[in-house]
């Protein structure tokens, strides 16, 4: 948005399990909590992508992230000017440096509108065909209000696309600024103990969808910002207490560390920790407004030559890997990252980030969690279409398809079977 909201999440610099057989009504508890019954039953078959070959044979379970904001919304319109979308801030993208590409523009799938079931039946089956199990829809929750809700809302009620999906809460208010400035509010995120009930019920409906992702058959909620709750360990507790009142399974409630790098999120009441990436903190100077700092990380050749803060793809990913935690957390890849269509020429961007370091990183990441048990293999990618963060997997004139294909051939299965 010519600064348009970040509803994906500020950044401050900073699975299949789903159900078998008919569902034919969520259960009973549910309604008389408030949640309506789906309006047709949805079985398992319907569940499946409607076109494609069948899935490859994976070695993990790669959950990409995707941004809902590719329609227009009557907040934006208010705004930021009448029909802004994700689209407006890429397509005026200008260079900011020799060898700069921008803008970066997509191919195959074209300046899509997400009110087209078309589109997202598109992309699920891109996604399926490319290794990757789901996606992990981003949530916006505040205080029962629901915005960029309608692609969502179209896939629950509809049964399509059958790709399976869980759900990210970005628990944080809307700002003017894309790296979370506060004084510039537009949303305010505020909580609450009924407000925390009232959105477990909301969330059953989508729990008890069959293509719902699970962990040990439990649903996987992702919380962006544990630490902005003012009680994690009591939201934990509310929101499993009032999911199993209605009859469902207890969520497996993952906490991500994006801005709390370092944070085993078991001690906020979580199931376990996501290891958000980019970690952009890593990188040396990204958090210094200091050019003498700058010039200083330019001069050691942790940085390029830039008036933004521009870094190798190769470096970054090196810094990054090395800082994962040893405790129990669920991994986080990043696919690029280039803010030049938000922040201009105060841009940061990971220059570089090619098919084939990203495929090749992905697969040593992969290799390191063959030792882990199937449900716990999980990627949360990043991202399916953040075109405005250059951090997509999606076609782009560019690549073209060769990002995916990349993605496909670090996880497809090379000698043994997957595992039960």
């Amino acid at each position: 948005m010519a600064r348009m909201i970040h509803p994906s999440r500020a950044r401050s610099l900073p699975t299949s399990g789903s159900g078998e057989g008919a569902v034919t009504s969520i259960p009973g508890r549910l309604a008389e909590g408030g949640g309506a019954a789906p309006s047709r039953p949805i079985s398992a078959s319907e569940a499946l992508p409607s076109s494609g070959p069948s899935p490859l044979a994976t070695r993990a379970r790669l959950i990409a992230f995707y941004l809902p904001q590719f329609h227009p919304i009557p907040e934006n319109d208010a705004w930021w000017g009448k029909g802004f979308t994700e689209w407006t801030n890429v397509g005026r993208a200008k260079p900011i440096y020799r060898g700069h590409v921008q803008p970066l523009l997509p191919a195959d799938l074209g300046f899509y509108d997400l009110r087209l079931p078309e589109a997202r039946e598109a992309q699920a089956e891109l996604a399926q065909q490319h290794g990757i199990e789901g996606f992990c829809y981003w949530h916006y929750w505040f205080n029962g209000k629901r915005v960029l809700e309608r692609p969502f809302e179209e896939v629950l009620a509809s049964g399509r696309p059958g790709l399976p999906f869980c759900l990210g809460w970005a628990n944080e208010s809307w700002s003017r600024s894309w790296l979370g400035d506060s004084r510039q509010i537009i949303l305010e995120q505020t909580y609450s103990d009924a407000d925390t009930r009232a959105h477990a019920q909301w969330l059953a409906k989508a729990f008890a969808d069959p293509r719902y992702l699970r962990i040990h058959d439990r649903p996987l909620f992702l919380v962006y910002r544990p630490a902005k709750l003012p009680d994690p360990k009591r939201f934990t507790d509310l929101l499993r207490s009032e999911i199993t009142r209605l009859g469902l399974p207890e969520p497996y409630l993952v906490g991500s560390d994006a801005h709390s790098f370092g944070t085993d999120m078991r001690q906020y009441g979580f199931d376990i920790t996501e290891h958000h990436e980019p970690q952009l903190g890593v990188l040396p100077g990204a958090l210094s407004t200091s050019w003498r700092e700058g010039l200083r990380e330019i001069l050691k050749g942790k940085r390029m030559w830039h008036r933004a803060k521009v870094y190798r793809y190769e470096d970054a990913r090196r810094w990054m890997d090395a800082v994962r935690p040893h405790f129990p957390h669920l991994s986080g890849y990043f696919v690029g990252w280039d803010n030049t269509a938000r922040r201009g020429k105060e841009a940061m961007v990971i220059h570089g980030a090619t098919p084939e370091l990203v495929g090749a990183g992905l697969n040593r990441l992969i290799d390191s969690l063959q030792d882990r048990p199937w449900d716990q293999r999980v990627v949360f990618v990043n991202a399916w279409n953040e075109w405005a963060e250059g951090m997509y997997l999606e076609p782009d004139q560019k690549h073209g398809m060769k990002m995916l294909q990349a993605v496909a051939a670090a996880n497809q299965v090379k000698a043994a079977s997957r595992p039960a």
